[in-house]
């Protein structure tokens, strides 16, 4: 979500009361354990052969064009040059208002580009998440997302703000076409009705992992609500409604993908979301993770706590719902101011803590929230986020680190039993490691900087990596 700053967010969320401070955030990178819930109470993201899935990877878009030219800023060169640096995932924007241009006309145009898109992702094995994305609702206030035609606004004003375009949010004509959205029926159907059309259109696509059914949904704030509680209602009221409608028509058609569902941005202030249960048995709850003060331009502060909070609140619902984790996006705009490099350490400690992956804003080549330059080396700061990690898992990880110091990763596993999977997947950043394992077998896959571990059934299993090289660029 590339935002200019979010100083309306500021101003009504900061006033709420977050939540108590955890402990210090370690400085290693520690993967979560399990495959059913276990310590901290939250499932891990499985595959269909039961291996516990890590997922790390980048945001994939192209807001800038669209009809006819949709989606042309995406090219194949995306995934090659996530998978050479090690990264496995990309959560892939897709906007309701190119798919459906005219109530019940679906474009085939548009539907080809993205199976285009899937069609390299595959090629270079990276998994994909699409995501119906919104700025702003959509087209109507200049932004992407919601078509013209399915927007109401009942008449009410709204004034842009393009220098702070985050607070068009809370302009009442964007909020009530929020809730014209939840609440009409006809409006339902239609939301349905696309999501049934994309899932029935990439069901069998080797690359789709699932879908995510609206990228930071927000709402209309009633008269007396602060931002905190307008959130939880919304949450509660219309979204887990929403999101149980859509699930219903994904199912129709696609039995297999998970669903990824989002709180409102609010999650960034360390508030925990109102959402209730999903009657589906592959949810993935898929907060955010922005902060407002380093949104706006400000430096990291580690004596703030926001990491600590933020973690604290995120990981009530799933331990709630039994849902895994997934981080749909983060990164802040400037990643070279003095205290980034810490930020970053201690963000992937945290991630690495409660989560199953996350896909990081933004890859493309250039400034601002681009993960690389124009070369495709890695911007300031931005190489913390690559480091070697368990793709896939075939059994019980018993524990996991990163030391980003000594450039040492070590996992420890109890292989799966004798129906289960052999094969353990680990994914290294591009650069020079030495792996080595006890009670297994290691394989080395130079080309794609994956290396597969094979167990007998059953097996106490250490994988120790090493760098020997330069840290990836």
């Amino acid at each position: 979500m590339s935002r200019l700053s979010r100083t309306t967010l500021v101003a009504t969320a900061v006033a709420a009361s977050l939540l108590a401070t955890l402990a210090p955030t370690a400085t290693a990178t520690a993967a979560r354990t399990g495959g059913d819930p276990g310590a901290d109470g939250i499932p891990d993201l499985t595959d269909s052969r039961g291996r516990v899935l890590t997922l790390r990877g980048w945001n994939v878009e192209d807001k800038a064009n669209r009809g006819d030219a949709a989606l042309s800023a995406v090219t194949e060169k995306h995934f090659r040059d996530m998978r050479a640096k090690g990264y496995n995932f990309a959560r892939l924007l897709v906007f309701w208002d190119d798919l459906e241009p005219r109530p019940g006309h679906y474009s085939q145009t548009y539907l080809r580009k993205i199976e285009r898109i899937l069609d390299w992702a595959e090629k270079h094995d990276v998994k994909v998440l699409l995501d119906a994305h919104q700025d702003v609702f959509g087209p109507a206030f200049g932004h992407r997302g919601i078509p013209a035609w399915a927007t109401r606004t009942d008449g009410l004003p709204f004034t842009p703000h393009p220098d702070d375009w985050f607070s068009e949010y809370f302009e009442p004509a964007v909020q009530r076409a929020f809730t014209h959205l939840y609440e009409d029926e006809d409006l339902r159907r239609a939301q349905a009705r696309m999501w049934r059309v994309l899932a029935d259109r990439f069901d069998d696509h080797p690359a789709v992992l699932g879908y995510d059914p609206l990228n930071e949904p927000m709402g209309e704030l009633r008269e007396g609500e602060d931002l905190p509680t307008a959130a939880r209602r919304i949450e509660r009221e219309q979204l887990t409604p929403m999101y149980n409608r859509i699930a219903d028509s994904i199912r129709e058609a696609d039995r297999d993908a998970w669903i990824f569902v989002e709180p409102t941005p609010i999650v960034g202030e360390g508030v925990p979301t109102g959402l209730g249960r999903i009657d589906d048995p592959k949810v993935v709850y898929a907060p955010h993770f922005y902060n407002t003060g380093m949104e706006a331009g400000a430096d990291y502060d580690p004596a703030a706590g926001w990491i600590e909070s933020y973690e604290q609140a995120v990981t009530l619902y799933p331990k709630e719902y039994k849902v895994p984790v997934v981080v749909g996006e983060w990164g802040p705009l400037n990643n070279s101011l003095p205290n980034m490099n810490r930020f970053y350490r201690e963000a992937m400690a945290s991630l690495g803590r409660y989560t199953s992956g996350w896909a990081g804003y933004v890859w493309c080549y250039g400034g601002g929230y681009c993960a690389v330059d124009g070369t495709g080396a890695f911007r300031t700061n931005k190489e913390l986020t690559a480091e070697p990690y368990p793709e896939a898992v075939a059994g019980r990880v018993r524990s996991a680190a990163y030391e980003p110091g000594t450039g040492v990763y070590r996992l420890e596993y109890e292989a799966a039993g004798r129906r289960g999977s052999r094969v353990t997947e680990l994914a290294l950043p591009s650069g020079d490691w030495k792996v080595a394992a006890r009670g297994a077998l290691v394989l080395r896959d130079r080309d794609r900087g994956r290396v597969r571990v094979l167990a007998a059934p059953g097996a106490r299993v250490t994988v120790t990596v090493t760098r020997t090289g330069p840290a990836a660029r």
